[in-house]
C-alpha cells in the first residue's frame, strides 16, 4: 500500500476493522452507507465489498482537507416526519459531501435505496449498486433517535472504531423527493454527506437547485456536489 496521510490511514484502519467484523459474522451485512463502492471518492478510497465478504481498498498518496461537519443544530429536520410514508424505494439522484469531488462526476453511478419499516419503527435499509457489472447489495438498519426523522445506525457496537453514525431526514414530500443528511464519526474524523432521493430517476431543476442550496448552507461548495449518472441495470425491477 502506498504511503498515505494520517487522515486516510485512520479511515483505512476503520474500514479494515469493519471488514474483519463482517468476516467473523458472515450473515451480517449492516454497513454504513458511506462504505459503498460508488459512493466513496476515488481520490480518498475505493471500497468494494462483494457478497462473499471481500474487501478491496486502494489508498492514494494524498487526501483532501475535509470541510468540518456541521452541528446537527444547523441541519434542517423534516417537521412531523411520517415514517410510513417515507418507506419504499428511492433513487439516489444527487450526492454532496466533504469527501466528494466534482472531478469524479462520471465515476458515480446512480443506485437505489429501499427503506422497509419494521414494527419497532426502525428501517431495514437496502442499497443496490452496480459494481464491475454485478449487482451489490448493502443492508443495514436505521434505528429511531430522540426526534422524529432522526436515526442512528443499528448494531453500531459491531464496528468498534465507528463512534457514531447519524441519519437525519432534512426535507421530503414523500411521493417525489427527499433529502437526507448522514454523518459518520470515527477517531475524531467526521465525514458527512447529503443525499437527494427521488421516487423516479429524474427530478426537476427546482429540486436540484434546492439540494444545491441546502448543501452549500452546510458549508459545501460546488466542487462537493455530484449528480450520479442514471443507469438501469440492478436498480430497476
Amino acid at each position: 500500500m502506498p504511503n498515505v496521510s494520517a487522515g486516510v490511514a485512520v479511515l483505512t484502519s476503520l474500514f479494515l476493522s469493519l471488514a474483519k467484523d463482517r468476516s467473523l459474522h458472515p450473515g451480517a451485512q449492516q454497513l454504513p452507507s458511506f462504505l459503498s463502492p460508488e459512493i466513496m471518492p476515488r481520490g480518498l478510497l475505493w471500497l468494494g465489498f462483494s457478497l462473499l465478504g471481500a474487501l478491496l481498498i486502494q489508498a492514494q498518496d494524498t487526501t483532501p482537507n475535509l470541510i468540518p461537519a456541521p452541528s446537527l443544530l444547523s441541519v434542517p429536520l423534516q417537521p412531523n416526519f411520517q415514517d410510513d410514508q417515507f418507506q419504499g424505494k428511492w433513487y439516489v439522484v444527487g450526492l454532496a459531501g466533504n469527501a466528494f469531488s466534482k472531478e469524479e462526476q462520471g465515476e458515480y453511478k446512480m443506485y437505489s435505496t429501499t427503506y422497509e419499516l419494521k414494527e419497532d419503527r426502525s428501517y431495514n435499509v437496502t442499497s443496490i449498486l452496480l459494481k464491475n457489472q454485478n449487482c451489490d447489495y448493502f443492508i443495514r438498519s436505521f434505528v429511531p433517535s430522540s426526534q422524529s426523522g432522526d436515526f442512528k445506525l443499528g448494531n453500531i457496537k459491531a464496528y468498534p472504531r465507528l463512534k457514531s453514525y447519524t441519519v437525519r431526514v432534512v426535507t421530503t414530500n414523500y411521493n417525489e423527493f427527499a433529502m437526507v443528511f448522514f454523518k459518520a464519526v470515527s477517531q475524531n474524523k467526521e465525514n458527512f454527506k447529503i443525499t437527494l432521493y427521488g421516487r423516479t430517476k429524474e427530478l426537476t431543476n427546482e429540486r436540484k437547485e434546492e439540494f444545491i442550496r441546502i448543501s452549500k448552507s452546510l458549508g459545501l461548495t460546488d466542487d462537493h456536489i455530484l449528480f450520479p449518472v442514471p443507469i438501469d441495470k440492478c436498480i430497476d425491477g
